[in-house]
C-alpha cells in the first residue's frame, strides 16, 4: 500500500493554502488603497466646475 499520492496531495493543499495566506492581504492592501485614492481625487476636484452629472439631473 502507498502512501504517496495522500502525501502529494497534503502538501498540494498545504502549498495553495499559503499562496492564499500570502496573496490575500497584498490583495486586500491594494484594493483598499485604490479606493482612498479615487475618494481623494473626488474630495480634492475643483469647487469652481459643476460636475456634468448634476448639471444634467436639475
Amino acid at each position: 500500500m502507498s502512501y504517496l499520492p495522500y502525501v502529494i496531495g497534503a502538501y498540494a493543499v498545504f502549498a495553495l493554502v499559503m499562496l492564499w495566506d500570502f496573496l490575500a492581504p497584498r490583495l486586500q492592501l491594494r484594493r483598499e488603497l485604490r479606493a482612498a485614492r479615487l475618494r481623494a481625487a473626488r474630495e480634492r476636484k475643483p469647487a469652481g466646475k459643476p460636475d456634468p452629472a448634476v448639471e444634467l439631473s436639475r
